[in-house]
């Protein structure tokens, strides 16, 4: 699933399909529809576009990158118990144990 703007292009749209990817709207001014996304579209944009004047395209995906790794491998998160996107996901995913005790 992507979370998308209102103005969709049609290119886009066939790209999706082409890609059996479902693409969902939220409504405008409700970020709480989608705000686990929202929170890391804020910390994105704080940390790297806001922050970096880039040069190339390049450049771009090469800072992300580095940050996308720190993010998800070293940072805890508090929505996460603390862990690491990557430990939670190893301790919940990885070891079929569900945090809700349902297992």
């Amino acid at each position: 699933m992507l979370r998308m703007v209102r103005n969709l292009s049609l290119a886009l749209a066939e790209w999706a399909e082409k890609h059996a990817i479902k693409l969902e709207f939220i409504q405008p001014d409700k970020p709480a529809q989608n705000a686990f996304i929202e929170r890391f579209n804020r910390t994105y944009r704080a940390e790297i576009l806001d922050f970096y004047l880039f040069r190339t395209l390049n450049e771009v995906r090469e800072i992300t990158e580095k940050w996308l790794s720190e993010y998800n491998c070293e940072r805890p998160h508090e929505s996460l118990d603390n862990m690491t996107p990557e430990e939670y996901r190893q301790y919940y995913y990885l070891a079929g144990i569900s945090k809700n005790a349902w297992n």
